[in-house]
């Protein structure tokens, strides 16, 4: 692939823009030598004003989502991909959430711009383990854990049960909740079908991963081992 539409793909300007960089001598090598429009180097080889690039294709980056931003690309108020470097939204393949969490719902959100990776993720049948932090409106009965586990809990409006699902008590009026499904609103509507609200609501795991010490708001890329964990496990 010519230089000027690979970093066109990786969202660093029109054909057009990128050309007239090469020409300007802003696009190099690592060893400072220039590059042509016909030229052609590896990734980690290239450097735009002396800087690395961006994360090659096929990059995958945790979020600790605050409460108030919306997963998706165009909608009022505040976006996830706000909190996002800019240039990584002119990507292609596109950058996209892996899943969905409510603008309500704080935690861990996945982005990738790896398409086959994604859908597998997301497929009903990988299964994917989602751990939730529930804070309830009353405090839990007793009973609960029970109801998730038996794989017989119906939704409002829905005519399949759930499959089961591991509940934790941590505290009089809350719990953490584990699932391998991703339907609309799951733990929220799984405790209201228990009678229950749910006040707030906070994912620390997805997939195997865990947010760690990631503070609310920022990003980081999965390390290598991390992205080959995920690959190994949807293969």
């Amino acid at each position: 692939m010519r230089l000027a539409k690979y970093l066109g793909n990786l969202g660093y300007g029109s054909r057009k823009q990128i050309e007239a960089d090469l020409k300007r001598g802003r696009i190099t090598r690592a060893d400072g030598s220039a590059l042509g429009p016909k030229d052609s180097a590896a990734h980690d080889d290239l450097r735009i004003d002396g800087e690395p690039l961006d994360p090659a294709p096929g990059m995958v980056v945790m979020l600790h989502k605050p409460a108030g931003y919306t997963c998706s690309r165009k909608d009022y108020g505040p976006l996830v991909y706000d909190l996002l470097p800019p240039r990584w939204l002119a990507r292609k393949p596109a950058l996209s959430s892996i899943g969905r969490l409510d603008a309500d719902t704080t935690g861990l959100l996945l982005f990738t711009d790896d398409g086959q990776l994604l859908h597998r993720l997301i497929s009903p049948r990988s299964e994917t383990a989602k751990v939730y932090e529930a804070t309830l409106a009353r405090p839990l009965e007793g009973h609960e854990a029970a109801a998730f586990a038996a794989g017989t809990l119906m939704l409002k409006g829905e005519e399949k049960p759930l499959k089961n699902a591991v509940l934790e008590q941590t505290s009089e009026r809350s719990a953490r909740v584990t699932l391998t499904e991703g339907r609309y609103h799951q733990v929220r509507r799984m405790f209201a079908a228990l009678g229950n609200h749910v006040d707030a609501l906070h994912r620390p795991g997805f997939a195997g991963l865990t947010l760690g010490d990631l503070p609310e708001g920022e990003w980081r890329l999965l390390a290598p081992n991390e992205l080959a964990e995920q690959r190994s496990t949807v293969s």
